[in-house]
């Protein structure tokens, strides 16, 4: 690790740089999240994303790689793209780790990032009380406003980690032969809104990472940031996990005030009311495309939500 460590210096101005903690892995084995200790630089610390993808398994014939590695990869692209191109226009409603530096060499990528727990974000949900659901509800309304109209350049076209164009194996083995026909109209409804803006793309409490006392939010982990309608954010965070119809509309209603309230604040006119209307009849959709995702990818899950099953047969329903 020695030379990355003296890039690192370089982008900081350091005189010496550790190694610090190992936060976490990265999925599928590609790699390492980890804090570095920065001495004689302005920050004490940063983060470093190490990305490495692992030797891909071939086919006595040289398969090229499969699927699953590709959107891997150009999900690291899509995230390096994101720091150095958008990042910066985010403000404190709508809070990310700064960027320092990136690199992309030798088939690795290395993003060296802010601090959030040194900037006061410090600590993780696994479980959020309604407030701090709130709070990163209040995040995707502001970040939705903030980059409405703006084109994914460099981005996933169509954000989120499930969408369709990506995940034809998943399609492939949804046994509902209802859901898996309705599938392409399902991503055609969502990619045809009028109302486009950025979506981060994989919006879970886990990528929040929460200020003490849980009063504010920054977001991490864009690998899936693209285009679309904020509806799929919003219903990848809310959709399924309450139980209660009641409860997830008062968390949607939430949402909306946000939004309407961030949208005031911008300095181009927006119809709040076409907005809002469009993207609250597009929520169900969203849920539904979501849950499409999981049918082909998680069997056993998707068989045994009664709700989401029951979500997909109402949208289905409306499609005819």
């Amino acid at each position: 690790m020695e030379a990355e460590l003296r890039w690192i210096a370089e982008a900081t101005g350091a005189r010496d740089v550790r190694r610090g903690d190992r936060i976490q892995s990265l999925w599928g084995g590609y790699g390492e999240l980890l804090r570095v200790r920065l001495v004689g630089a302005e920050a004490e610390t940063a983060i470093l994303k190490w990305v490495k993808p692992p030797a891909l398994k071939r086919s006595p014939k040289g398969a090229s790689p499969d699927a699953s590695h590709a959107r891997k990869c150009r999900s690291y692209d899509v995230e390096t793209a994101w720091y150095r191109d958008y990042a910066a226009r985010c403000d404190d409603s709508c809070r990310v780790p700064a960027r320092i530096a990136s690199r992309v060499a030798n088939g690795e990528w290395l993003l060296l990032l802010e601090d959030l727990d040194a900037a006061g974000f410090p600590e993780r949900r696994r479980s959020a009380t309604g407030a701090e659901l709130d709070v990163c509800l209040a995040w995707l309304a502001a970040f939705h406003a903030r980059f409405l109209g703006v084109a994914p350049a460099g981005l996933w076209r169509s954000g989120t980690y499930w969408h369709l164009a990506t995940r034809a194996d998943e399609l492939a083995a949804i046994d509902d032969d209802a859901l898996r026909e309705a599938a392409p109209e399902l991503d055609r409804r969502l990619r045809s809104c009028a109302y486009a803006t950025l979506v981060h793309g994989d919006a879970k409490l886990a990528n929040f990472c929460f200020a003490r006392r849980g009063g504010a939010v920054a977001a991490v982990d864009f690998q899936y940031v693209g285009g679309g309608t904020g509806m799929k954010d919003v219903a990848y965070l809310l959709c399924g996990h309450f139980g209660d119809d009641a409860l997830e509309r008062r968390h949607l209603d939430g949402y909306f005030r946000h939004l309407r309230a961030a949208l005031a604040l911008r300095a181009e006119p927006v119809d709040a009311d076409a907005l809002v209307a469009e993207w609250r009849a597009l929520y169900p959709i969203a849920c539904a495309d979501y849950y499409r995702f999981l049918a082909g990818w998680s069997k056993a899950h998707w068989r045994s939500d009664a709700y989401g099953q029951r979500l997909v047969r109402d949208v289905l329903r409306s499609l005819s």
